[in-house]
């Protein structure tokens, strides 16, 4: 890895004295004056009309192309819906930076009509850095989160578990609008809606700009946004019919919510104002068998019974922003909520017995009652600002501030059966963690140089989290609770990160090249006590290492790009996966972490094509990724009944593979979207004095398809499929979800009706269904079957007030939803 980043730093130092012009200028729609963003910018020498370079529009309608020798040029500028603009007789002088007066597009309406009839936008911008993604194509994502839309990129998947992973990782950063936060991603994408969803990035191999950790790399959210003065309102309703089917849940699962947007532009000020209220349950049916080993006899366990989940999301946003003028730009933001997640796992133990030399002991059979909740209370507060120099070098400065109370009790009884009545054990845990969290960062970004653009920057992030964990066993006897102090504990978690970056980017004709390290210092301290007071201990951890970054691309034509990039990143684990104390998740399984985990260190190297041609666009990328450290969930035997499922470092993981993103217009009334990831995946190491050796195909594919029956009425078809898959000590079988969704516009579209029909399986299929094995020879064997709901049908109905001039941005927890 580290000979690659030297020899791509070697191609940039040849080149970093040579003096470039550039152009740069800004696009808006002639009929609004608003900004146009993805506008493709093509440099032509006047002599040959041979192509010199080109780039394509920010959000903010800017561009900039350079490495541009001195000669005579002219530009082409295009986009889907508008005339081709040619802007000639521009004469380039060395080391001149040439900045154009706005270029307006004027609408094609020729071209306007054949879009209307189609009913078909592009819904994807495939770059080398990084891939986009409109938010508005993925209809089934109406009236959900932004994990509904999330499913639906290539290299994305999502388990049995809710559990979203890009290319088999499951740590990725989240940006909300660029602003970098570090909250577990399922909780932040979860919470914020489809509907304020304009666009999401994918970042697969960050330069050093960004933070260095997500294995993964980075998700960047961009909210819905306009840029003219006015009132925008967009409010949403969701309701779902009754199940179909409940598995013989003891309650109907509900689902129904609202949520708004408000946003107000006038002037310097932009004022922006969102709430939601969403209940989200899912019925469910938990299928599972333990076995276990001592000696010449085994344990076997099988159960079935109850596993859903109900979900309360509340929250509200407010976002203060003050542009007193071109060169400054200030933003205050509020985000405040609550959680409640019940999970319940009502379980039959139905033929508990043991095999002693192949001889059957008598049967026995219990109840176990399990509802684990959990809450998450936070509030949190940002502060960011930006000033523009005239040199065209900015510096910007963001503060963040959390604070969070996460916790929830556990409540586990084993129960005779038939009769309830009889109690064997009654058990109750439960958690209380405050949580405060700091990031402030400041960057610079210089004024161009001759060897290239350069930006700098500082972070300081600090973690406190406490945590006190109760377990108490009611005595049967007395009535009372007691405490058992072998599960109860106290722990206390501090986390230091000083970091600093240093990005060199530069363009040179048609090549364009960049190289940045990331230095970063931390500091961890664990400390560790028991309730009992007998035990104190402080586990520290400590590093300082760069992080390399680099990459370099070709325009081989407009059409076709070449690329490569490299990255390195980190991947911390979380508070509840450092606490050795175990907890009590079933009647048959504890969860504990390990103190001494190691954060994963990722090498990355990737490289492939984008293709475009007319309205079609391709890319495919094949990369290796090397994970030293690696951390799994992994199982030991407590006792003859118990597994205890332990978070811990197991060794190196590894990925090698490709993947491929390809969105096609078929004809003027149907276009598919098609992203598929197929990856070797294995594990090397060793866990508890025994090797881990595991390695195996993987692959997953996410289809969508859309047909216009009418211009207000069409119809899209959704299949994400996951391939079974390794872990450290078994497999998870193959899971897919496929669905359907109608959606018919009224009132000029500010009304739209959407019947969407999820997890469709009608009895043919197994949709919605997992199941996960893990084994260690001659000790344990586990299977579980999770079959959750199918045939979910959702109506939702969104009405939008003036839905051009939206341009909502909210900030996001950073800290305390990780430790959800």
């Amino acid at each position: 890895m580290k000979k690659l980043f030297l020899v791509l730093l070697s191609v940039l130092g040849t080149n970093l004295l040579q003096a470039q012009s550039n152009i740069s200028g800004i696009i808006k729609d002639y009929t609004n004056n608003e900004a146009i963003e993805f506008v493709s910018i093509g440099v032509y020498s006047s002599n040959d009309s041979s192509l010199v370079g080109g780039n394509i529009t920010d959000p903010e309608g800017k561009f900039e192309v350079g490495n541009i020798r001195e000669g005579n040029y002219y530009l082409a500028v295009s986009f889907l819906g508008y005339k081709t603009q040619i802007v000639a007789g521009i004469f380039i002088k060395e080391n001149e930076k040439r900045k154009l007066e706005t270029i307006f597009l004027y609408p094609d309406f020729q071209n306007l009509q054949t879009v209307d009839i189609q009913g078909q936008r592009i819904s994807t911008n495939f770059r080398a850095e990084k891939q986009s993604f409109s938010a508005e194509s993925f209809e089934s994502a109406i009236g959900g989160s932004a994990t509904d839309i999330l499913r639906n990129l290539p290299g994305v998947s999502i388990n049995g578990e809710g559990q979203l992973t890009i290319r088999g990782n499951v740590g990725f950063v989240v940006m909300i609008n660029g602003r970098p936060v570090q909250g577990d991603p399922m909780m932040i994408i979860g919470q914020l809606p489809a509907n304020a969803v304009e666009k999401i990035e994918w970042i697969s191999s960050p330069s050093a700009q960004y933070d260095s950790e997500g294995k993964a790399g980075i998700i960047n959210i961009t909210t819905v946004k306009g840029s003219t003065d006015g009132l925008y309102l967009e409010v949403n309703g969701r309701y779902g019919l009754p199940s179909i089917e409940n598995y013989g849940n003891a309650a109907s699962p509900k689902r129904y919510g609202t949520d708004f947007n408000l946003n107000f532009v006038k002037g310097k000020w932009d004022i922006s104002l969102g709430a939601g209220y969403l209940r989200n349950d899912q019925a469910g049916l938990r299928d599972g068998n333990v076995i276990t080993y001592r000696g010449d006899s085994s344990t076997h366990f099988p159960s079935i019974g109850e596993r859903s989940i109900n979900e309360i999301n509340n929250s509200g946003r407010f976002t203060l922003g003050y542009n007193p003028d071109k060169k400054n730009s200030l933003n205050l933001g509020f985000y405040a909520g609550v959680r409640d997640r019940v999970r319940t796992a009502d379980i039959l133990y139905f033929d508990n017995h043991r095999q002693i030399n192949g001889v059957r002991t008598e049967p026995f059979q219990y109840f176990n009652a399990n509802d684990q909740s959990r809450r998450g209370d936070f509030i949190l507060g940002s502060l960011d600002y930006s000033f523009k120099f005239d040199s065209q070098a900015s510096i910007t400065s963001s503060f963040l501030y959390e604070y969070t109370i996460l916790g929830g009790p556990t409540i586990n009884r084993n129960l005779g059966y038939p009769n309830l009545g009889l109690v064997y054990q009654d058990e109750y845990n439960t958690n209380n963690n405050p949580l405060n969290g700091v990031r402030w960062n400041l960057d610079y970004k210089f004024k161009p140089l001759p060897i290239g653009q350069l930006q700098a920057g500082y972070q300081f992030r600090f973690l406190n989290h406490v945590g006190d964990f109760l377990y108490e066993r009611k005595n049967n006897e007395t009535g009372n609770f007691e405490l058992v102090p072998e599960f109860s504990s106290e722990v206390k978690l501090n986390r230091l990160i000083h970091s600093g970056f240093v990005q060199l980017d530069k363009s040179l004709k048609k090549w364009s090249y960049g190289a940045g390290v990331r230095m970063e210092l931390m500091n961890r301290d664990f400390r560790l006590q028991d309730r009992t007071g007998t035990l104190d201990t402080l586990y520290e951890y400590d590093y300082i290492r760069p992080f390399f970054s680099g990459n370099i691309s070709y325009q081989a034509r407009e059409d076709l790009k070449w690329f490569m990039n490299l990255s390195q990143r980190v991947e911390r684990e979380t508070t509840f996966k450092m606490n050795p104390f175990p907890e009590r998740e079933h009647s048959e399984t504890l969860e504990q972490g390990d103190p001494n985990v190691l954060p994963e260190f990722i090498n990355q190297i990737e490289g492939g094509l984008v293709k475009n041609w007319k309205d079609n666009n391709l890319y495919l990328t094949a990369y290796y990724t090397q994970i030293n450290n690696l951390v799994n969930r992994v199982n030991t035997v407590f006792n003859d009944t118990i597994l205890n499922r332990i978070y811990s470092n197991v060794g190196t993981g590894s990925s090698m593979g490709l993947e491929m993103g390809n969105e096609l217009f078929i004809s003027s009334k149907w276009k598919a979207y098609l992203g598929g990831n197929v990856y070797r995946f294995s594990i090397k190491g060793e866990f508890d004095d025994l090797p881990v050796n595991q390695s195996a195909w993987v692959y997953s594919f996410n289809l969508n398809t859309t047909v216009s029956i009418l211009s207000t009425l069409s119809a899209q078809f959704t299949f994400n499929y996951l391939s079974s898959r390794v872990t450290a000590q078994g497999n998870d079988s193959r899971f897919y979800q496929p669905s359907l969704n109608i959606r018919k516009s009224l009132i000029n579209e500010r009304l739209t009706l959407n019947l969407l029909w999820q997890n469709m399986d009608m009895g043919l299929l197994k949709s919605n269904e997992q199941r996960i094995t893990t084994f260690r020879p001659m000790e344990f064997f586990t299977t579980t079957n999770y079959i959750y709901e199918v045939d979910m049908l959702i109506i939702n109905l969104r009405y939008t007030l003036n839905s051009s001039k939206n341009r909502s941005k909210f900030v996001k927890s950073e800290f305390g939803e990780k430790e959800f």
